[in-house]
């Protein structure tokens, strides 16, 4: 069951890693996505943090079992919120974006447990 964590937590990683450094070098189309759920670009930042650190925290809790399960469960509260954010906003179309990051998140996190 380690194995499994290893691809789905460093694959979840990496695509948080890939979306933090997209909201650290400001790309237009998250600023835009942003701006339509009511967020100012001045949180891309602090949120790209909470991404990135997310991300090392899935990488760390292959050695160390409860920072992954941490890193993990705080993805998933992440992303319950960004998605929540974009419901408020009523913009649905872009519900995927988020739920495809809090399902790998679920995943990680269900993983993770299973082969503690």
């Amino acid at each position: 069951m380690l194995i499994a964590y290893v691809a789905v937590g460093t694959l979840t990683a990496v695509a948080n890693a890939a979306a933090a450094t997209l909201d650290f070098r400001r790309s237009q189309w998250v600023i835009d996505s942003m701006t339509r759920v009511g967020v100012k670009p001045s949180s891309l930042y602090p949120l790209g943090l909470l991404k990135a650190t997310g991300a090392v925290g899935l990488l760390v809790g292959i050695a160390l079992a409860p920072l992954g399960v941490a890193a993990a469960i705080g993805l998933v509260l992440f992303f319950v919120a960004a998605i929540a954010a974009h419901i408020r906003a009523h913009d649905y179309p872009s519900i995927p974006f988020p739920a495809m990051f809090l399902l790998m998140a679920i995943a990680s996190l269900a993983i993770r447990l299973a082969s503690s």
